[in-house]
């Protein structure tokens, strides 16, 4: 849909004839897709909807910007390339993948000192479950 087809339809063309609203209905889609994008591209190596979350913001942006939904478009065809190309690869090459996605997690929760708040429940204060960030609790 171009600009003008947008501008002529629903609350598009009521915005179209108040440029403030516009211009603040604009900032508040760019807000909020690129948060939610940013959220996605966090999420992208944890197990989850991460993916889906990138797809989900750069949609939200793509209603109102046009470089967004060219975006959108190369993302879900590199997306689909990935996806396909896992599926052709041996058992060894998918726990490779498979390894790579845990190591990440494992990282980031000890880096962010989730085993030592873990190890803390159950009574286990080892100094390597500490996180490098934020040091020791006490």
């Amino acid at each position: 849909m171009t600009t003008e087809q947008r501008d002529q339809a629903g609350p598009r063309k009521w915005f179209s004839r108040h440029p403030a609203l516009l211009l603040t209905y604009r900032i508040g889609v760019g807000v909020i897709g690129g948060l939610v994008l940013v959220a996605g591209v966090l999420m992208i190596p944890y197990p989850g909807p991460g993916w889906l979350v990138v797809f989900a913001g750069l949609a939200i942006l793509a209603t109102e910007f046009a470089w967004a939904g060219r975006v959108l478009k190369f993302a879900k065809r590199y997306y689909d390339a990935w996806v396909e190309w896992l599926k052709r690869q041996s058992l060894l090459v998918k726990g490779l993948v498979i390894a790579g996605t845990c190591a990440i997690v494992l990282v980031t929760c000890w880096l962010l000192g989730a085993f030592s708040l873990v190890g803390s429940w159950v009574g286990l204060d080892w100094a390597w479950l500490e996180s490098p960030i934020f040091g020791g609790r006490g």
